[in-house]
């Protein structure tokens, strides 16, 4: 990587983002030509996360073999020449897959837009998000190094997503902090694309609706954008949450709130890898007896890969897919239950291990901390949980009057649950049983079942861990709820796009009306991040996540400028002062290991079987404020830099030994030291 170049310079930036989409495009187009007999039009859609999720694999297990990343580009592109050697690559055909490509690239600048007026890496989660991408690119090895825990690494957490970055940003030669705002604009576009691709195979009209879910807002923020205040009045001093601390003590991100936030965080990295699985069940689903048998085993692979993806993606997410997967695997076996079909058998039974093969050496490394299942006794007030999901359930509820008049006796479903005083439940519970019992139900129906089984199932139940009584649930809802607006929202939309279909009255524009005002409303939201004052007040006008510090920290600017040009082997010692701080900013800007980075994630994910927790804190304070202890102590965690910025001078009493250390850096009030020797 050309870390030397300088990076805030606007010729710069369009050269990474010009490489980055030039290295997506090659993934993807090599691919593409495989997939068109068994997709047909979808094949150019499904090409995009289904090159992505390969080239993941590819590059994941050259890491584990500790061999080139840049070798995993082999494989497309020798599919890619083999293509062009057999003239798979038709003009006329390419022409007409244009507006996936536009609609993949509109969706990639509109959010790119969005990162360029909000860039900076200062906040939330980004110094975890950056200093994971940082690590993978500085040495990417499985497991990945953790830069906030010198000698561990990441296989105490799911990372597949800061790997599938990182390694994008190798092979394209893209910087660390620039690939950091070229990733969720990468995410967004494809998800994007399954959306359009799920709209389009379900919807004759109106296929475009799908697309709605990432820009859609909970009601508690159209209250909040419309009144000024919040609808939880525990939060009115904290408007900036926008709607996601509604349910009491508890986190509902939505997509929207997601992607403007910024944090390039494993629950919405994963985004792209659900919509596209939800796509490949909607396909298999509707089209399984069509296919031939080379077809269904193409469908069953990707299908395997996508869910096996999952656990290192977000583990969270394949709790709730793998019953999926099977259950749609039984549906379509069910429907041929009158004949032996040994592909909807395979589909059963070879799915679910091969997905596990796919990352095995993932599941024998993994050391992270699991909690128990537990059951809630304060589930959630039913008005904040209508202010959350109160879309979805009153579009249910209005589609289904029809079946409440014919089976009124169903909404007894819910007197169980409001009698034990689970009245959320009891609210999700009706669609629920009424979409279940349906006598013609369909995928979208099916959809909206699976999420409102998880709303149900997290008003019940949770998953133990270290967030202490008052959050006791917070982590469950928040990485539950996101699936379950996916699937909700995408039913939902869909069942909207039918009910309009049946009204032929409905004008539909031209295909020449369409393009003007598709180019209109791309303009209008790529202004939008200008014009709305959108930023957190550290920077703006710039890719470069980490331009700030020029301005804010100018001490830190130079140094890690100067640690970026090293060679990997590196672990520094840094101040810690606990998380969400400034503080541990150096292993996070760089992807250098240091002795302890945020101490309670670090604790969330290791435990503290050996009382690290107190000791390396100790230990870092000892090597800056007792000189006897410094070389000692340094050695420990077998450490080659110190770093004394304005951080570590106003966190400790700094005093450091006459020997040992050799300054090899220092301006603006920042050292750093070498070990002597």
């Amino acid at each position: 990587m050309a870390e030397g170049r300088n990076l805030t310079a606007p010729e710069s930036q369009i050269i990474a983002v010009l490489s980055w989409l030039v290295i997506l495009t090659l993934l993807q187009l090599s691919v593409y030509p495989s997939l068109k007999k068994t997709f047909g039009r979808f094949a150019f859609p499904v090409a995009f996360p289904a090159s992505l999720l390969l080239f993941t694999l590819i590059t994941w297990y050259c890491g584990l073999a500790r061999i080139p990343i840049q070798l995993a580009l082999i494989p497309f592109i020798g599919l890619a020449v083999w293509h062009v050697y057999h003239q798979d690559y038709r003009i006329d055909e390419l022409k007409d897959e244009w507006r996936w490509e536009a609609l993949f690239l509109a969706a990639f600048l509109i959010m790119l837009d969005i990162r360029f007026v909000n860039p900076t890496i200062s906040y939330a989660e980004k110094f975890m998000d950056h200093g994971f991408l940082a690590s993978v690119i500085l040495n990417p090895v499985v497991p990945p190094l953790d830069p906030w825990f010198a000698g561990g690494t990441l296989n105490v957490y799911y990372y597949l997503g800061y790997w599938m970055l990182g390694c994008l940003a190798i092979v394209s030669g893209v910087s660390s902090n620039i690939a950091f705002n070229l990733s969720l604009p990468t995410v967004f576009a494809l998800s994007a694309v399954s959306l359009y691709a799920i709209g389009t195979l379900v919807l004759d009209r109106f296929r475009w609706l799908p697309l709605i879910i990432l820009i859609l807002p909970n009601p508690s923020l159209i209250y909040q954008l419309i009144t000024g205040t919040t609808v939880n009045p525990a939060y009115d001093a904290s408007l900036s949450w926008l709607g996601t601390r509604t349910i009491t003590n508890t986190i509902n991100e939505f997509p929207l709130f997601s992607f403007v936030w910024g944090d390039v965080h494993p629950h919405v990295i994963s985004i792209f890898n659900q919509i596209f699985l939800i796509f490949l069940l909607l396909f298999a689903y509707k089209r399984w007896e069509t296919l031939d048998r080379t077809a269904k085993v193409i469908v069953m692979a990707l299908i395997a890969v996508s869910l096996g993806s999952m656990p290192a993606f977000n583990t969270w997410d394949v709790l709730i897919y793998a019953p999926i997967v099977l259950i749609i695997a039984f549906l379509i076996l069910w429907r041929k239950r009158m004949a032996l079909d040994r592909s909807a058998w395979a589909f059963l039974l070879a799915v679910p291990p091969v997905s596990i093969l796919c990352y095995l050496p993932f599941y024998l490394q993994l050391q992270t901390q699991t909690g128990a299942i537990a059951l809630v006794r304060t589930p959630s007030d039913p008005l904040e949980f209508l202010w959350v999901n109160g879309i979805f359930i009153a579009i249910f509820f209005a589609l289904l009057v029809p079946e409440f008049r014919k089976r009124p006796w169903l909404l007894l479903a819910c007197l169980p649950f409001v009698l034990a005083g689970y009245a959320a439940a009891a609210i999700a519970i009706i669609p629920l049983v009424y979409f279940a019992a349906k006598a013609n139900r369909n995928f979208p129906d099916l959809l909206a079942v699976f999420g409102l089984a998880i709303l149900v199932v997290c008003e019940l139940v949770y998953m133990k861990d270290n967030m202490g009584e008052t959050y006791f649930r917070m982590n469950t809802i928040f990485k539950c709820y996101l699936p379950a607006w996916l699937m909700l929202s995408t039913a939902a939309m869909i069942m909207v796009g039918q009910w309009l279909t049946t009204w032929g009255r409905i004008p539909v524009l031209s295909s020449r009306h369409a393009a003007v005002v598709s180019v209109g409303l791309l303009c209008l939201l790529l202004a939008v991040p200008f014009f709305a004052g959108y930023n957190m007040g550290y920077g703006t006008g710039t890719l470069d996540g980490l331009a700030y510090l020029s301005t804010t920290h100018k001490g830190d600017a130079g140094a890690v400028a100067y640690l970026r040009t090293l060679p990997t082997g590196e672990i520094l010692v840094e101040a810690e002062n606990g998380d969400y701080s400034y503080y541990s900013r150096v292993a996070s800007f760089t992807g250098i290991p240091a002795i302890i980075g945020q101490p309670f994630h670090e604790f969330m994910w290791r435990g503290d079987p050996d009382g690290w927790f107190s000791t390396r804190k100790a230990d870092i304070r000892d090597i800056y404020e007792t000189p006897d202890k410094t070389i000692e102590l340094i050695k420990k965690y077998n450490a080659t830099l110190l770093y004394v910025g304005d951080s570590e001078r106003d966190r400790y009493n700094v005093s450091l030994p006459n020997a040992g250390l050799t300054k090899v850096y220092s301006a603006d009030n920042t050292d750093i030291y070498r070990l002597s020797g």
